[in-house]
């Protein structure tokens, strides 16, 4: 049976889980005990499991991921939440220097099984310095897994998944979806790391997407298939390691590509995807892939210079047309 949760709770749940079935499993961040969570994602964590193990930080994020990734190699399993990733990039040298490179630094001899979590990508007008998506940076380095949830059900799945693993994982989410309801499992239950998810089933074009764009493809798929054009929407659920195979076999059938990523357009993950599918798929390719991106600059904060800047199911749709040369 399955229950209608918010992305939140969900979250919530698993974080919880985990802490019940793990007592070295802990929560650290900014204001996650006292006061429930910057969006209410630790609500309640703090009455159930007390002090020592739901603790707020200072707003120091190089100092308590350290703390995080030193507690990691001596048998603890931390989660390390920031209120944004944006903050996070004070904490790289932790994370990219540290936490990717302890297996392989110290010969095989210390995992770090650490969860580094919190929303990325933009929020509306938030300006420049709270908007930015980490995904394909975090991807860049060897020994990070990235994961980057979209529905209440696989945000659960794949937090339980990535408080279980050994190695470090970077969990990326969204602001604009943590109020988002969905049907969520009863009983135990995890989403593996590594497995694209097929949103819909199409014949005509594949769509590939993450995080919140996930929202703005189903409406451009929905819309398309009024015209009779349809789409198969893939979501990827996980950046690294990538579940290239799905979709390759998704491109195979309708012969057209089209990937939608919030972040820019340079070295990101929608060029990753693209630049696969044309090594391994290309005679199967009727039309170049395209690719949606956020615009090459700064998120500007006038709503109008948001909206041009942001991928939208116009664009998406205008990009589907062009590869299926009905422009």
């Amino acid at each position: 049976m399955a229950r209608e949760l918010t992305l939140r709770d969900a979250l919530n749940e698993a974080m919880s889980e985990e802490m019940r079935r793990d007592e070295t499993v802990f929560l650290m961040g900014e204001e996650v005990a006292e006061y429930n969570g910057a969006y209410k994602v630790s609500k309640g964590m703090l009455e159930e499991f007390g002090e020592k193990r739901v603790i707020d930080t200072p707003i120091t994020e190089l100092g308590f991921t350290g703390l995080g990734v030193g507690a990691a190699m001596n048998g603890l399993r931390p989660i390390v939440e920031f209120m944004t990733w944006n903050f996070a990039i004070l904490a790289f040298d932790q994370i990219v220097n540290n936490a990717a490179k302890t297996l392989s630094q110290s010969g095989g001899q210390f995992n770090c099984p650490i969860v580094f979590r919190g929303p990325s990508g933009a929020a509306g007008q938030l300006a420049q310095q709270h908007s930015q998506m980490f995904e394909s940076w975090m991807a860049n380095t060897p020994g990070l897994k990235v994961v980057s949830c979209t529905d209440p059900k696989d945000a659960k799945g794949l937090l339980k998944s990535a408080i279980r693993d050994n190695d470090p994982v970077c969990m990326m989410e969204s602001e604009v979806l943590y109020g988002l309801k969905g049907e969520v499992p009863e009983g135990e239950y995890v989403t593996p790391i590594g497995n694209a998810a097929v949103r819909m089933h199409g014949k005509d074009v594949t769509l590939v997407s993450f995080n919140k764009m996930m929202e703005e493809v189903k409406k451009a798929a929905e819309e398309l298939a009024k015209e009779g054009i349809s789409a198969e929407v893939i979501d990827l659920r996980t950046i690294k390691p990538l579940d290239i195979e799905t979709i390759l076999e998704s491109v195979r059938k309708t012969n057209r590509l089209v990937v939608v990523d919030e972040s820019w357009p340079f070295a990101g993950v929608s060029a990753e995807v693209a630049y696969l599918v044309q090594k391994h798929a290309f005679d199967y390719l009727d039309a170049p892939v395209i690719r949606i991106n956020a615009t090459d600059t700064s998120l500007p904060y006038a709503p109008t210079l948001v909206e041009a800047y942001m991928p939208n199911p116009t664009k998406i749709i205008k990009a589907v047309k062009e590869v299926m040369y009905r422009t």
